[in-house]
């Protein structure tokens, strides 16, 4: 399984992913042109290393500043794909953060929060614009 290392782009967030560590990060804003391109990839490698039934934990970090409809209905598939590996006993945590007075990224973390039994949600809010994830 390859790791990703995407830079950000005027549209499109800066993702990360090291399988060997169990670490996904993406962050930025969201509003690819062709989101199915843009997500399918990502989604095939989080698909095949949370498939596998014994692999290590896998810790999600998001820092989204903007996004649109299509990537949050990509967002929403990702999330319902690491509930259901967590259902089957995969060790998964998501940490999602925003920025301190930022109520829309506030609420939306919220609002996905609701989906998750099994997989730890956390949300973090920061204080300071220049730390990242």
């Amino acid at each position: 399984m390859d790791a990703i290392n995407q830079q950000a782009t005027d549209r499109t967030p800066r993702v990360l992913f090291d399988p060997q560590a169990g670490r996904f990060e993406m962050s930025g804003e969201s509003y690819p042109e062709d989101a199915a391109s843009f997500f399918g990839p990502i989604m095939e490698q989080l698909s095949a290393f949370v498939a596998e039934d014994q692999g290590p934990a896998l810790h999600v970090a998001l820092e989204m500043a903007y996004f649109n409809s299509s990537s949050a209905k990509a967002l929403m598939n990702m999330f319902q794909m690491l509930e259901d590996a967590a259902e089957r006993g995969r060790e998964i945590t998501v940490d999602w953060y925003y920025q301190a007075g930022d109520d829309t990224m506030e609420e939306f973390g919220e609002d996905f929060s609701e989906d998750f039994e099994c997989a730890e949600f956390r949300l973090n809010e920061r204080d300071d614009a220049s730390t990242s994830i």
